[in-house]
């Protein structure tokens, strides 16, 4: 029998975690970073046990990169998800051996380090789904070694103790590990030679050292009003009538994150999985064990489709813990089916990233452009990529203007219109003088409520910055002017995508705030 560890076994893993590493780093060096990573890049400058809108692990992840390197840059805020996912893909492999075998083990780990959404969305940004994916799997790999031994009947071991500890661990990374939790109770309570794990000591210090985990949330929530939970629940209200056909899109939609030759396979064998635990009585341990961890993810998400507004990254962490039953199924095709499957799925997946990042990168599709491929398709104006501004190119046109300079060396705050946009200035500009920014919205401040109080800026001069997208459509700073002494443009700040001007960061100072700016009434 072919052991985990053996040598060929071992190449084989190294080789598809490291081609994995490799691939997504050359993503991250030269994709401009996304409205939610400079957000969280914002975390980094005010650390907090937890914040408004997620826990605190994203915080810390961020900053990995930014310790290591010294450098704020759109490749430094992702290193920690970059060396974070080849522990999560390799937990998972892990996991999938304990219940299955090597061969499932390696087709399991090629399938998850191929899915699109997966490697960018756990593997390459910054976001709260990198340790909350590496907390899952390793929970996983315990949790499997736990309730499935090799050759004798169970019995509740320490390993108890140590999953309510990684469950707790991934809750500090998104709140979705709450479902982690749900599913692993769910598959005991219904797992009958499992019950015993409910007589056990091991289980009270589980729920002990999963409240010591999550601790810091809860202690940071106490002294807000419990906002961040009222704010993740209150994502779950429905604002429409219930829809099955808007339920059923975002179904769709998932297997097209998913990539569809991977994410209609996972529908089919998730739902003939699903039916076949539930007419065998929950008999089939090892498939109950991996769909209680992953089915209530995709099916609660894709519900509340029906009735609420759900954004890709939310099902996958469900589809990314059920990739182990779709490998158990492919083990059963043909060598040759097999390889051109994962081939082709590979080939096709990696030629659509990578000319979708040279396309945001350098504008190869875009019309005009320097490296326009034949000429481009996509006038600027009509192109949403270009929203995601590159940070350090604003940095280096920002530089070489001795008025901005000087302003920002004496202003006293920056601010911006968006709390998306404020977090893509503070990558470009903090860096240079240390300058503290805030957002000025009274729709959505998002962290920036609790990063600082209304009347901290008043007497104080400011630089307001926003985009091409947010000035053109109407004087943005019309808005502001009031608040100040005197509100004037100084200028604006021209970033380029293969020679051609894209997008323009319009900068304005304030003299002397007068009164707080107005907050949100929530």
């Amino acid at each position: 029998m072919q052991k985990w560890w053996s040598d060929q076994t071992l190449q084989k893993v190294v080789w598809i975690l490291l081609a994995g590493f490799l691939f997504r780093s050359f993503i991250a060096f030269w994709l401009p970073p996304g409205f939610d990573e400079a957000y969280y890049y914002l975390y980094t400058l005010h650390p907090a046990l937890s914040y408004f809108d997620h826990p605190p692990l994203v915080a810390l992840v961020t900053a990995i990169g930014i310790w290591l390197t010294g450098d704020v840059s759109q490749f430094s805020i992702r290193v920690g998800s970059l060396l974070l996912f080849p522990a999560t893909l390799y937990f998972l492999y892990r996991a999938t051996v304990q219940l299955f075998s090597v061969r499932v083990g390696l087709i399991t780990l090629a399938i998850a380090s191929v899915i699109p959404i997966f490697q960018l969305g756990f593997g390459t940004f910054t976001l709260p789904d990198s340790p909350l994916m590496f907390f899952w799997a390793l929970t996983l790999w315990v949790g499997a070694i736990e309730f499935f031994p090799k050759q004798s009947e169970y019995q509740p071991t320490y390993r108890v103790a140590l999953i309510g500890l990684l469950v707790g661990l991934a809750c500090l990374g998104k709140y979705h590990g709450f479902l982690l939790g749900f599913g692993l109770l769910g598959f005991c309570i219904t797992s009958r030679k499992h019950w015993v794990v409910f007589r056990s000591p091991w289980t009270i210090l589980s729920f002990v050292l999963f409240l010591a985990a999550f601790s810091p949330v809860l202690y940071w929530n106490a002294q807000h009003d419990w906002v961040s939970f009222r704010f993740q629940s209150d994502r779950s209200i429905p604002d429409r009538a219930y829809n099955p056909l808007q339920a059923l899109n975002v179904a769709m939609m998932a297997a097209l994150y998913l990539f569809p030759t991977f994410g209609l396979p996972l529908w089919f064998v998730s739902i003939r999985e699903i039916v076949s635990v539930l007419k065998s009585g929950f008999t089939k341990s090892i498939h109950s064990f991996i769909l209680w961890n992953s089915a209530p993810v995709f099916l609660i998400f894709t519900f509340i489709g029906g009735y609420q507004q759900i954004l890709p990254g939310w099902t996958m962490p469900g589809f990314f813990s059920v990739t182990p039953l779709l490998g158990a199924y492919a083990a059963h095709w043909q060598p040759k089916i097999l390889r051109r499957w994962l081939n082709g799925s590979t080939i096709a997946i990696s030629t659509l990233l990578l000319i979708a990042l040279s396309h945001i990168a350098i504008g190869t599709l875009q019309k005009p452009g320097q490296f326009s491929f034949m000429g481009g398709v996509v006038p600027p104006q009509e192109d949403a990529s270009i929203q995601l501004i590159d940070v350090g190119q604003l940095r280096r046109e920002f530089s070489k203007s001795p008025r901005l300079l000087a302003a920002l060396k004496d202003a006293d705050f920056m601010f911006s219109n968006r709390f998306h946009l404020a977090g893509h200035m503070a990558m470009a500009l903090t860096p240079i003088y240390g300058t503290p920014i805030t957002c000025f919205d009274k729709r959505d401040m998002r962290g920036f409520a609790f990063w600082s109080t209304p009347t901290q800026w008043i007497g104080g001069d400011a630089l307001y910055l926003t985009s091409n997208d947010f000035q053109t459509k109407r004087d943005s700073s019309v808005e502001f002017s009031p608040y100040f002494q005197t509100f004037t443009k100084l200028g604006e700040v021209s970033l380029r995508r293969g020679g051609v001007i894209v997008d323009r960061i319009h900068v304005f100072q304030g003299k002397n705030l007068l009164k707080p700016f107005p907050r949100p009434k929530e």
